[in-house]
């Protein structure tokens, strides 16, 4: 065995292979659904609405941070109907809770881990990109 393969960092060494550990397909299947959901730009702007404070939340945890249907709608610049709609399968996928108040209905994310999880792999991707973009300019 070389020291390469001894490497105690859970990063792979230039080089070496990454192996690929058995899932289920049940697994499989969880992890298509949410990346499916992760592909459309207004459910992603919804989380990252939601993992941001707004006036007053500033150092609250955002499971706890909440903004209405309505503010989510107007942000984006999306109808209700369609933000509606986001919303149900972002909440289905269990990435956000709502509670109810009267007519109005507050957001919040259920899943922070997640969340975060897909933010750093944007972030990875834009810094990604950025590398392939000054690579092309050379």
């Amino acid at each position: 065995m070389s020291q390469k393969s001894k490497s105690v960092s859970s990063q792979p060494v230039k080089g070496e292979r990454v192996r690929l550990s058995k899932r289920s397909p049940e697994i499989d299947q969880f992890v298509d659904h949410f990346l499916s959901l992760m592909c459309d730009r207004s459910r992603r702007r919804i989380l990252e609405l939601l993992a941001n404070p707004v006036d007053g939340q500033e150092g609250v945890k955002p499971s706890y941070m909440e903004r209405r249907s309505t503010d989510i709608a107007r942000e984006l610049g999306l109808s209700p109907a369609t933000t509606s709609e986001h919303l149900s399968q972002l909440s289905e996928a269990k990435l956000i809770a709502f509670r109810r108040a009267g007519n109005t209905v507050y957001y919040r994310l259920a899943n922070e881990m997640l969340v975060r999880a897909f933010h750093d792999l944007v972030l990875a991707l834009n810094k990604e990109h950025a590398t392939r973009l000054t690579e092309q300019a050379n």
